[in-house]
């Protein structure tokens, strides 16, 4: 059984690059970012942990973002948006929560907002997980 909650420190000759707290619920695991800026390498990161989760029997990433106060570009921003839609091709949620004022501006002004699956809390990114899986099971109940 996986631990609760996971402290990762990505780490690049010596140098401490990112900090993330995984925590692996039922259904999901929270990836959170522990950094007050979202970079490109940050977002990069993220992206290579979370694709990781693909290959694992529990698959759905809640991307929690309630410690980081700005995106400071379009491409980070515009990476999570392709990670999202990584998900979903392989039949899996990707879900970001909390996010915070400054970021949530940086989203709506590139018109990624709209295209994104956004939350305000961790309940209700679990709340879409767990209508996606039920929705995931019916379509393939009917294409069975």
């Amino acid at each position: 059984m996986l631990p609760n909650y996971v402290w990762l420190f990505t780490t690049v000759n010596q140098t401490q690059k990112m900090k993330v707290k995984i925590d692996t619920k039922e259904k999901f695991h929270v990836i959170t970012v522990m950094e007050s800026t979202l970079t490109d390498n940050i977002a990069a990161e993220i992206s290579e942990i979370a694709q990781k989760f693909l290959t694992e029997q529990i698959k759905n990433v809640v991307l929690s973002l309630t410690n980081t106060d700005t995106i400071d570009s379009e491409e980070a921003a515009r990476s999570l948006v392709l990670l999202q839609h990584l998900f979903y091709d392989n039949n899996a949620s990707f879900v970001i929560c909390n996010i915070q004022p400054n970021s949530e501006e940086m989203l709506e002004k590139l018109e990624l907002l709209e295209v994104m699956n956004v939350t305000p809390s961790e309940s209700e990114a679990w709340d879409i997980v767990q209508m996606e899986e039920i929705e995931r099971e019916l379509l393939d109940d009917e294409e069975g």
